[in-house]
């Protein structure tokens, strides 16, 4: 089997915090400024301005969609003040999404919430639904010919954050200190490995089921409001057992994914996102081992990560569909990231093949982007310089693009 199926997503996935630039109304705009060893997002690459240029060379190279998140910190800025202005700076990207052909995939929360919010305890607020979803309200608006909307992106990574923090604060420590007690590792490194590596190895799962709750009641909004299919996005460790880890896998993935798949069941979809593969043993999480191949994050590099994933996916969500609505690898070398999608999207086909369904496959990112307090980790099928904001298309954006195209892979796949 070669062919994915009739009417497949194939495009690339960004964030707007991580693209926009200047986004000084969000919780990670003030955390960049007071962490030590953390970067600041800054400018970031102007996508705020620049999207019309992003959305075009995403188009002229072949993909037909493109996932970006509405920024909640320009849209409500102050509690209860909703921006027109910001409102309609978005619908102006889905207009332009449209106008090119491009299906938009709208994450209404990526990571960051407002200054404000986040004040008020943030997800831990008692009126942190109330708040979230007059937000959702007020984003519905703005959706009219949206097909896919997904509420949050990756609640199981900030449930583990959440969890992090709690930790520290009961033991005394300062999560905006150079050390975090619970690693050992810098509070900067942390941050940046926590998408797409390992960050912490337990997520409280009373944690996650206030985040299902939040996500059902989005969710009803969205449906009553739009005609989107909605659904949202988990971080998928692929974890497996070491010998003797069999039962610490089970507690660990319970807490860090099985709750959110769970919550996913009677969603229209649900967002699998997986870079790496990692091993539990008795103890708990295993490091990366050293290895030429590994990712500037410092994860394995494993692309059969994809695959397993979405086979855990579907078990755990009883069949929920399937939108692979990130993967991707941080690396300087583009033929890695060619070699590496490639064994990926074979080892999707597999689970095609097996029956699962899978409705398409956005990788991330689009652009090299701020990596939540590092620039270093380059994701990107396009290169931007920071300095001027050109863009320059790498050979893995023809790549991809030629495969959007084919709807297949095949002989010549590979470049």
């Amino acid at each position: 089997m070669t062919s994915f199926p009739d009417g497949f997503l194939w495009g690339a996935a960004t964030a707007g915090h991580q693209i926009e630039g200047n986004n000084v109304n969000s919780d990670w705009w003030a955390r960049e400024q007071m962490m030590p060893g953390m970067e600041s997002s800054g400018d970031a690459v102007d996508s705020y301005h620049r999207y019309r240029e992003d959305i075009q060379l995403l188009a002229d190279a072949g993909l037909t969609s493109y996932r970006f998140s509405l920024e909640w910190s320009r849209i409500e800025p102050i509690r209860g003040q909703f921006s027109k202005a910001e409102l309609a700076h978005y619908r102006r990207m889905i207009d332009f999404c449209l106008e090119l052909g491009v299906t938009p995939v709208v994450t209404l929360q990526h990571f960051t919430t407002p200054q404000w919010f986040a004040g008020l305890g943030g997800w831990d607020a008692p009126e942190a639904q109330e708040l979230f979803c007059a937000f959702v309200e007020q984003a519905c608006t703005i959706l009219d010919g949206v097909e896919w909307v997904a509420t949050m992106n990756e609640p199981n990574m900030q449930a583990a954050i959440m969890t992090a923090m709690r930790q520290l604060a009961a033991s005394g420590g300062d999560w905006t200190s150079p050390t975090v007690e619970s690693t050992g590792e810098s509070a900067g490194d942390d941050l940046k490995d926590k998408q797409h590596g390992q960050f912490l190895t337990y997520a409280d799962p009373e944690i996650g089921r206030k985040f299902v709750r939040i996500h059902h009641a989005a969710r009803e909004i969205v449906r009553a409001r739009t005609k989107a299919k909605v659904g949202w996005t988990i971080a998928a460790g692929a974890l497996t057992a070491a010998p003797g880890g069999e039962q610490k896998l089970l507690e660990i993935r319970h807490g860090k994914e099985d709750v959110y798949w769970e919550g996913s069941r009677g969603d229209d979809f649900v967002g699998v996102q997986a870079y790496s593969s990692q091993e539990v043993d008795a103890n708990g999480l295993v490091p990366h081992p050293p290895h030429p191949d590994n990712t500037l994050v410092g994860t394995a590099y494993r692309p059969d990560s994809l695959a397993m994933a979405v086979r855990h996916a579907w078990e755990v969500s009883e069949h929920t569909p399937i939108v692979i609505t990130e993967n991707g690898i941080a690396t300087a070398d583009d033929a890695q990231r060619i070699r590496y999608t490639d064994e990926a999207l074979q080892g999707l086909l597999g689970t095609v093949a097996e029956g699962i369904d899978v409705r398409g496959y956005l990788h991330w990112s689009l652009l090299d982007n701020f990596e939540w307090g590092h620039w270093e980790p380059t994701f990107g099928l396009i290169a931007v310089d920071r300095d001027t904001f050109e863009r320059t298309p790498k050979p893995s954006l023809g790549w991809l693009g030629e495969v959007a195209r084919r709807n297949a892979l095949g002989a010549g796949a590979l470049a």
